[in-house]
């Protein structure tokens, strides 16, 4: 068993999305930068080891859904396992802070329209998921659940190239679980950015997940749950 001692302890010193009232916010860690969060499109099957560990086929295009931005929190308040599940699985994701308004973007132009990078859970109530599936109904409720959505404070984006290989780790009580790069993506950052803005019009403040690779697995009351994006951010999350 891998244990990482730094998942153990707040390496932002607090600095984190807040809450003013009932609106969720990012703030840039960088520059200081507060962005009320408007709405969080969140992104399924987006890498292959990820798509044969839950037995799905290759996407012909991405899967896109929706968690609302009440379902944000950040460092320091735990995760709160719903009483109306049976089983909460992790999920670590690469996160994109849309800068400026857009629609109908081609990825050649997207890189521009990404303010910032930032790391997330995706959390999912995978029995309520399970059951969704078989009737055909959404994921609502499985995917964004209070709390269901953590992420660290953001960071400006200079450059979107540096997206397109940076580490991503997970580990629940120190042991590894996901463990991974975002090279490893389907779609790339400015690809997906694209992408959804055909569906979507997306607003300064927008987030979106760009999906998370293989090793989900369950949590429990008690966990601790601590993640990494590249050298420069990382959480942990009390499960309770």
């Amino acid at each position: 068993m891998a244990v990482f001692p730094q998942y153990l302890r707040q390496p932002d010193g607090g600095r984190g999305p807040r809450r003013a009232g009932n609106m969720a916010t990012i703030t840039f860690s960088d520059s200081g930068d507060v962005l009320e969060i408007r709405k969080i499109v969140a992104i399924g099957a987006n890498y292959t080891d990820h798509i044969r560990e839950m037995g799905l086929e290759p996407p012909e295009a991405p899967m896109v859904f929706l968690k609302p931005a009440t379902s944000v929190i950040h460092e320091g308040t735990p995760i709160v396992h719903p009483d109306f599940s049976r089983l909460m699985h992790h999920e670590v994701e690469l996160g994109l802070v849309v800068g400026r308004p857009c629609k109908g973007l081609e990825a050649d132009d997207a890189g521009d329209a990404i303010a910032g990078y930032f790391l997330a859970l995706d959390m999912t109530l995978r029995d309520l998921q399970g059951e969704a599936r078989e009737r055909g109904d959404p994921w609502s409720v499985a995917k964004g659940f209070d709390g269901a959505c953590p992420i660290s404070h953001a960071l400006t984006l200079v450059d979107p190239a540096r997206l397109r290989d940076l580490s991503l780790t997970l580990a629940v009580n120190g042991e590894i679980r996901q463990d991974s790069t975002t090279a490893n993506m389907i779609w790339t950052s400015e690809e997906l950015v694209a992408i959804v803005s055909r569906f979507f019009t997306l607003e300064r403040g927008d987030l979106i997940l760009t999906g998370t690779p293989a090793g989900v697995g369950p949590v429990k009351r008690g966990d601790t749950i601590g993640a990494r994006l590249g050298d420069e951010l990382s959480f942990a999350f009390e499960v309770v």
